[in-house]
């Protein structure tokens, strides 16, 4: 079920929030653990067992972490739980490309089990992870209460595409959480403008990438245009996406990190992935990148440890070739960073800025290829391989077509608008007018949305991929 349907605003979020409001306190998680089966049933039902049984093995051992402390079997309890989660995720995700590979590499032919992806396993297999890394390092209790764990794995709002929860930063809120009506009126707000980006800006983008893929009239410039139109159509997809999360969980009183900041303003690869999906970049520094060695090894150990923590960043992303070059294509930027690029870079920040958009609009050309070839057609045409024009017909119909909506974005990604209202709240009558003008902006903007979800607009989620 998508956030961005009818089905979701008008009927699940509308009874959800309803029995949510109602329930004596000491039931709300059963009331968020209920509904969030039933959304993942609404897609996934098959694999609601699957989820299940993840939560129980790591309720399980978190138990069994705890009381063992200190001794042999912790640490066994701890691999075992890995072992399980790893294999899951293994299993469902990556099998059928190891067999691929496997068929490939020896000419054999080991039918592929051709197993449909289960809905979000990458996101609740990491929460499921740090929850029991987090027991070991006793960096947090062992949650004995089995609803409240369940809650927090499968809690809807962040289920499907995150941002990735730590236990730690929710395990008071499990317990105990405040409802303001400032909370809310925050809650409202961040979810009808991450809607908007979804549905007003990230899907039109989106349908300008197709209009792309399916042209037969591409030229150099068409093809960067598409370059820049999914950069900006997966910015505004994902982070759209996280700011709906974030905005629900606050109607539930939950805080959820942040998992965007203006990532595109960045002057360097290095600062880019300090905003790009930060739920997911700390999650391999804390518990991959830091327990290899982190960078207080030989240089030559941390080299390692920054390709092993991208190939697994590629390759969580997908089962695909693309996805693991596309990782360790950002290990060998930040390396370059790191010893030779990152001062020059510091003292340019403009061209830095340049360099950081360029080297990214790539790197989506090959994240969102469908295999390697394509990805290496696609770039060699965009530096003009192919004997293909600088610009035609489509490209210029296109460009004009979509002018307004690429401008928007590129606007939106920045964070100018954020100051404008700030600028408007530090004075006193530009307060009063937002305060006016915020609730019928933000009326227009549903009631716009609702209009475009109606007519059956053009509404995919990219991030279901993964």
């Amino acid at each position: 079920m998508l956030f961005s349907s009818i089905p979701f605003l008008f009927y699940f979020f509308s009874v959800v929030l309803i029995l949510y409001a109602v329930a004596p306190k000491k039931v709300k998680n059963v009331v968020l653990l209920l509904a969030s089966i039933f959304f993942y049933a609404w897609g996934e039902p098959k694999y609601v067992l699957l989820m299940g049984v993840s939560i129980l093995c790591g309720y399980v051992f978190g138990l069994l972490i705890e009381r063992n402390r200190g001794t042999v079997w912790a640490k066994v309890s701890l691999i075992a739980s890995v072992v399980v989660c790893v294999s899951f995720l293994a299993y469902f995700k990556y099998m059928d490309f190891f067999l691929a590979n496997f068929n490939a590499l020896t000419g054999l032919h080991v039918p592929l089990l051709k197993i449909a992806l289960p809905i979000g396993i990458s996101f609740y297999t990491f929460q499921i992870l740090s929850y029991t890394v987090d027991v070991y390092r006793g960096t947090v209790p062992a949650q004995k209460n089995f609803i409240h764990l369940a809650t927090y794995v499968s809690l809807f709002p962040q289920l499907i595409a995150g941002p990735i929860v730590r236990y730690e930063d929710v395990a008071e809120q499990l317990e105990e959480r405040s409802h303001t009506w400032d909370k809310t009126a925050l809650g409202v707000r961040r979810f009808t403008l991450g809607l908007a980006k979804k549905i007003l800006i990230a899907n039109a983008l989106g349908e300008l990438c197709s209009v792309f893929r399916a042209s037969g009239d591409k030229s150099v410039l068409f093809y960067w245009l598409y370059a820049l139109a999914f950069s900006l159509h997966i910015y505004f997809d994902f982070s759209g996406y996280s700011d709906m999360a974030i905005g629900l969980g606050k109607l539930f009183g939950f805080d959820f990190m942040e998992n965007f900041n203006y990532p595109y303003i960045s002057a360097s690869v290095t600062e880019f992935w300090r905003r790009w999906h930060i739920s997911l970049s700390s999650w391999f520094r804390d518990y991959v990148y830091i327990p290899l060695g982190g960078n207080r090894v030989s240089r030559v150990k941390w080299f390692r440890n920054i390709f092993v923590v991208w190939l697994l960043t590629g390759f969580w992303h997908g089962a695909a070739w693309n996805f693991i070059v596309w990782g360790l294509y950002f290990a060998l930027l930040l390396v370059l960073e790191k010893f030779w690029l990152g001062r020059w870079l510091s003292a340019h920040k403009v061209l830095g800025h340049i360099y950081v958009l360029v080297l990214v609009m790539i790197s989506f050309v090959l994240f969102n290829a469908t295999d390697l070839a394509e990805a290496g057609r696609y770039l060699a045409a965009m530096f003009g391989a192919g004997d293909l024009p600088l610009v035609s017909r489509e490209f210029l119909y296109s460009l004009r077509s979509y002018a307004v909506i690429l401008i928007v974005a590129l606007v939106g990604a920045t964070p100018q608008p954020k100051r404008l209202v700030e600028c408007w709240e530090k004075n006193k009558n530009g307060a009063i007018a937002l305060s006016v003008l915020e609730p019928v902006v933000l009326a227009v903007l549903f009631i716009t949305m609702t209009a475009f979800l109606v007519d059956g607009s053009f509404n995919p989620f990219l991030y279901f991929r993964f």
